[in-house]
């Protein structure tokens, strides 16, 4: 069953100046990278600092339910990334990304109006493959969170283009389209339209915090 979302969020932004990585989970090396991802049953916020051109650790919090609501689960972890593989091509980019994530889940459920949590230790890995050109963006997503009794992979497909070119110092907004399957926690796969926004603020030459901005519309 699919389920269609349409929902704006409005992120007040300084915009300084901002380049095309929509498809990077982590910036180059000596940068910050934060992220945020938001719709009706899923909350997810996160940063990360690249220690190599290739490595980066950072924090993760993750909130997502049930379709009913009855089911609830709080993820944090501490994150590894890793750039496995890139292929420069004419006006084209490839990537092949590794994850690894470990934490703590929280389990919530309500039954009779009563809530009942319990915690366990999770581990979550994954992979992303990744190809964009300066118009036209394409990612596929794959991540495990397990823990005693619990199975809550998640796959997600992105594709999409951006309205214009722009330079290196300029912003660039692109139309996106995204559909997501989370084991266990919805018979549903979500088809999400957003308008992502990618915004660099820079302090020095070496120190940059990037933020990937998601405008969710959800139906």
């Amino acid at each position: 069953m699919f389920t269609y979302k349409f929902r704006l969020w409005v992120l007040p932004l300084i915009l300084l100046s901002s380049h095309l990585a929509l498809a990077a989970p982590m910036g180059f090396e000596g940068s910050v990278m934060t992220m945020g991802d938001f719709n009706q049953n899923w909350r997810e916020v996160g940063f990360n600092y690249a220690i190599t051109s290739r490595d980066a650790l950072g924090l993760n919090h993750l909130e997502f339910r049930s379709d009913d609501h009855q089911d609830k689960r709080v993820v944090d972890t501490v994150n590894y990334t890793r750039l496995l593989s890139r292929w420069n091509l004419t006006d084209a980019q490839s990537n092949l990304w590794l994850f690894m994530g470990l934490g703590q889940i929280r389990e919530g459920h309500i039954a009779d109006g009563v809530e009942a949590n319990t915690n366990s230790f999770v581990t979550s890995p994954g992979f992303q493959f990744d190809y964009e050109t300066r118009r036209i963006y394409f990612a596929t997503t794959h991540k495990l969170y397990r823990a005693t009794n619990l199975n809550h992979d998640t796959t997600s497909i992105r594709a999409g283009f951006s309205f214009y070119e722009a330079d290196y110092d300029q912003t660039q907004p692109w139309f996106i389209l995204e559909t997501k399957y989370t084991n266990q926690i919805s018979d549903k796969i979500e088809v999400i339209p957003r308008s992502i926004y990618e915004t660099v603020i820079t302090f020095s030459s070496r120190f940059r915090i990037i933020f990937n901005n998601f405008c969710d519309t959800v139906l």
